[in-house]
């Protein structure tokens, strides 16, 4: 079914369970230094709902700018008051989820497809969706050399970054949609698909291990750096462009018994992602420098400009891409069927949104009864 046709609401679960990636430093997460104006609590400020701290999760991703800019500018403290913001970075999202269910973290940046697979993969019970980040920012990048055509991706090998997750989801759906066939779990079919992490997709570019990717930024504007050219954006498959490739998700029981918390997070990313497409060139820099003090490296300016251009950052969730993404992971074999509804609880965000004189934003029926 294309990305653009309506579909019926469709829950899913996990068929096979996806491998945890344990990360160094804190066991779930990295920590890095506070340098920025994350630092900074205003005179006065008194504590939200009597917490010590908050622990925010995200991806040193462009398509985390939200988080990115958010932890640089300090929108999150400010709105936290004395309540400290505290901030682990993940490289992969099963560890992210491992880490929310751990309660090492209250609340998180994070893509689609760990949302759908942690919600389902705990029965409905540890996670909710209750805001959006950003949408775009994934495509197709082949090897002009030996792909021309959509038609040539047929018998070459292209690079996911991890075997279900949400750009592998999406290339699946997209082979099926040209009528090849690939074995969802091995990979192997009409298309080779590679499931290679972000971080050594350009070295195995560069080395002829795969004829392209489709990946995220800015991984793509990096193997574009390396001469490769981009055959699709993912975006163009979507009804308005628009699909969500990071959501912010929190604990149930942080929810509950924290909503004042929850809120004050989602008040700043609203202030974020304001700030960003009022600012964008000053907002591309400030998530670069902060992808510099994570990472140890900032992006060069022709994987930085192309990436950053490629990424919506918005409230919505749209969470009907969401159910889509569901269904196409389901079509794909990589899922079978329980329920996603519930998934969403958006009643802080739409709060936060009327009070910045905003439109509401809606749940696809996925929300909390």
């Amino acid at each position: 079914m294309p990305a653009s046709s309506p579909l019926p609401r469709r829950g899913l679960a996990v068929a096979a369970a996806l491998p945890l990636f344990t990360l160094a430093a804190c066991g779930y997460g990295s920590e890095s230094k506070d340098t920025s104006a994350e630092q900074k609590v205003a005179a006065g400020a008194q504590k939200t709902d009597g917490l010590d701290s908050v622990k925010i999760g995200y991806f040193g991703n462009l398509t985390h700018g939200t988080a990115l800019v958010g932890r640089q500018q300090g929108f999150f403290q400010k709105a936290l008051g004395a309540t400290k913001a505290e901030y682990a970075t993940f490289n992969a999202g099963p560890s992210e989820i491992e880490a929310l269910n751990a309660k090492s973290i209250d609340i998180g940046w994070i893509g689609p497809s760990p949302s759908i697979n942690g919600y389902t993969a705990s029965n409905g019970t540890n996670l909710r969706i209750v805001g959006g980040s950003a949408s775009g920012g994934v495509k197709l990048v082949v090897n002009p050399a030996k792909i021309k055509t959509l038609a040539d991706v047929k018998g070459k090998k292209i690079a996911t970054p991890q075997a279900g997750n949400t750009q592998d989801v999406a290339f699946l759906n997209w082979i099926a949609e040209q009528g090849w066939k690939v074995d969802a779990k091995s990979g192997k079919g009409d298309v080779s698909v590679v499931r290679t992490d972000n971080k050594i997709t350009p070295d195995a570019y560069k080395s002829g291990s795969i004829d392209g990717a489709w990946v995220p930024e800015p991984t793509a504007s990096k193997l574009v750096a390396e001469g490769a050219k981009v055959l699709l954006d993912e975006a163009s498959l979507w009804p308005d462009k628009k699909f969500v490739i990071t959501n912010i998700i929190v604990r149930q029981d942080f929810l509950k018994e924290h909503p004042a918390a929850v809120e004050a997070v989602l008040k700043a990313s609203v202030e974020t992602n304001k700030w960003i497409n009022a600012n964008p060139d000053q907002a591309k820099a400030v998530a670069n420098a902060r992808l510099a003090e994570d990472s140890g490296k900032a992006l060069p300016a022709k994987v930085l400009d192309p990436a950053w251009k490629s990424i919506q950052f918005i409230d919505d969730p749209l969470a009907a891409t969401l159910d889509a993404q569901a269904a196409h992971a389901v079509k794909a074999g990589l899922l079978t069927k329980p329920k996603l509804d519930g998934i969403y609880d958006l009643t802080l965000l739409n709060k936060v949104l009327k009070a910045e004189g905003a439109s509401p934003v809606d749940d696809a029926g996925l929300g909390v009864k």
